[in-house]
């Protein structure tokens, strides 16, 4: 009952938010909430203008943090909110005003048990970047290295866990219902909690950067900064400062003597490398992030949020890719169901047929043009009719090819990104269906049957311990959870009414 009363108050704050920016409008869809809206025009101070997305970015914006990876989250699943809406919250602007000085010095002697002076020997007090988790410092060390040193934002943890935690309640309590049991809402709400909980800890943003300089090591034509681990720790993270130009700066980089055309080359390769040779990718690589430094390589940096895909998912996505740039929906629909995303109970010619409405209008277009990232969004759209559950880790991959799309058409419009970067997957996908790669698959696959039956050995030890005379033991908090659970189903469903159930609709439509 407490839960819920905490829950339902806090929904009460954000449907207030969302009113007062006429971002109410997903009610429409809602049986009453027409109603809900008026209502909700009471607290809305004056008009709002701009398109619908633009006005839940603004919504959102003033949420705080939670909501706004929440927006960036939701920016990629055009499937599930539109393409206007979701073209509209890849602007939703990750800048808020900076905290103290004096505070995030606090942090950084806290963090790592030294006066800052014994840290750094100049550390600025006006940070040149501050995001809704963090904002960054530019800083000196004793030897004169120029550092960069990120800073976590007071309480930021406290209040990521109460909003997550109400998110969780709705979507548990929507997975309930049948229509939204294909979405995996609890598992989606897992994966984006997961997502954040990674950009909150430095230390796992240091790590992946480590890995990835790691893996792009032999790339001469990639940079990645060199993080500094003495002066790193959960809420600081300091790493080498770089400076270059923005890759979506036309302009500058001819000024600057770049090739563009090089670039692209080099970004395709990029791509390539992180997505499929490493299957370890950044999945947010918007032009902010990526630089080209002065010898000509492409500097990466802020690495909060990154992907990772296994050997299986590689092979299914350049199996699918190059089906799709042949245009064979033969191919593409037999390798979904070879993959086990489509049930087998479907029919793969229909499912063919539907792959070749989404394909034929995307290569109908000149070749500059062809985006596939978009037709991704509308493959996902289909899938639904096909009952394929959503796919997380597809979803980040998604975002990374819209970006690189986008940045590749700024570096060079007549030129088609992924036909640079279909032979890199076509040597990929030979070498990998070959002797020595099938050996590998083979090693692979043995090493996860053998980690399954581990598991399975494990529960059956355990598996007398639970089992008594009268059938299966049950600790008696899981008891009483159940039958509190029975008592408080309808009132759930009562609190959750108009507010929450028209948002999780309109967005998960």
């Amino acid at each position: 009952m407490l839960r819920c009363a905490q829950h339902t108050r806090h929904l009460l704050k954000i449907y207030r938010t969302l009113a007062r920016y006429d971002a109410l409008f997903f009610l429409e869809q809602v049986r009453g909430g027409g109603a809900i809206i008026a209502l909700g025009r009471l607290f809305a101070v004056k008009k709002q203008p701009g398109r619908p997305g633009e006005r839940l970015s603004r919504a959102l914006e003033s949420l705080g943090p939670t909501f706004i990876k929440l927006g960036q989250a939701l920016s990629i699943r055009a499937d599930l909110i539109g393409d206007e809406i979701a073209k509209d919250l890849t602007q939703l602007q990750d800048r808020v005003p900076p905290f103290a000085a004096k505070t995030a010095k606090a942090i950084i002697e806290r963090e790592l048990g030294q006066p800052l002076a014994r840290i750094y020997r100049e550390f600025d007090d006006v940070p040149i970047a501050a995001a809704s988790i963090s904002q960054v410092h530019f800083a000196t060390d004793h030897h004169g290295n120029k550092l960069a040193v990120k800073v976590l934002r007071p309480k930021v943890e406290q209040r990521f866990a109460k909003d997550i935690s109400t998110i969780r309640w709705v979507a548990e309590s929507l997975d309930r219902v049948k229509k939204f049991k294909r979405l995996r809402l609890p598992e989606v709400v897992d994966e984006f909690e997961k997502t954040v909980k990674l950009e909150m800890d430095l230390r796992f943003e240091a790590a992946a950067a480590s890995e990835f300089k790691e893996n792009m090591a032999q790339d001469a034509t990639i940079h990645i900064p060199q993080i500094d681990w003495h002066r790193t720790a959960q809420r600081v993270l300091t790493m080498e400062r770089v400076g270059g130009i923005r890759i979506d700066d036309v302009p500058a980089l001819k000024n600057a003597g770049h090739d563009v055309s090089r670039l692209m080359h080099h970004a395709s390769e990029l791509f390539f490398q992180q997505v499929y040779r490493d299957g370890f990718f950044h999945a947010d690589m918007h032009p902010g992030n990526v630089f080209v430094g002065a010898d000509g390589r492409i500097i990466v940096m802020d690495f909060g949020i990154m992907g990772r895909l296994d050997t299986r998912t590689r092979i299914f996505l350049a199996q699918m890719l190059i089906a799709f740039l042949n245009r064979d929906y033969q191919k593409v629909s037999e390798v979904h169901f070879k993959a086990g995303y489509i049930p087998p109970n479907q029919d793969p010619e229909i499912f063919a047929q539907a792959c070749r409405s989404i394909g034929e209008p995307v290569f109908g277009r000149p070749q500059n043009e062809i985006s596939i990232a978009s037709l991704l969004a509308q493959l996902f759209k289909i899938t639904e009719d096909f009952q394929m559950e959503t796919q997380p880790q597809l979803l980040l991959l998604q975002k990374t090819m819209m970006l690189a799309e986008g940045t590749a058409r700024k570096l060079n419009p007549n030129v088609n990104f992924w036909e640079l970067c279909r032979p890199l997957m076509e040597s990929w996908a030979r070498e990998t269906f070959g002797p020595k790669g099938q050996a590998k698959l083979a090693t692979e696959r043995l090493k996860e049957a053998g980690s399954t039956l581990e598991r399975a050995f494990h529960t059956l030890e355990h598996l007398p311990h639970l089992i008594t005379k009268d059938g299966i033991r049950l600790h008696p908090e899981t008891i009483s959870q159940h039958n509190h659970a029975g008592r408080t189903k309808s009132l759930i469903w009562f609190l959750l009414g108009g507010i929450s159930s028209g948002l999780i609709v309109y967005f998960m439509r």
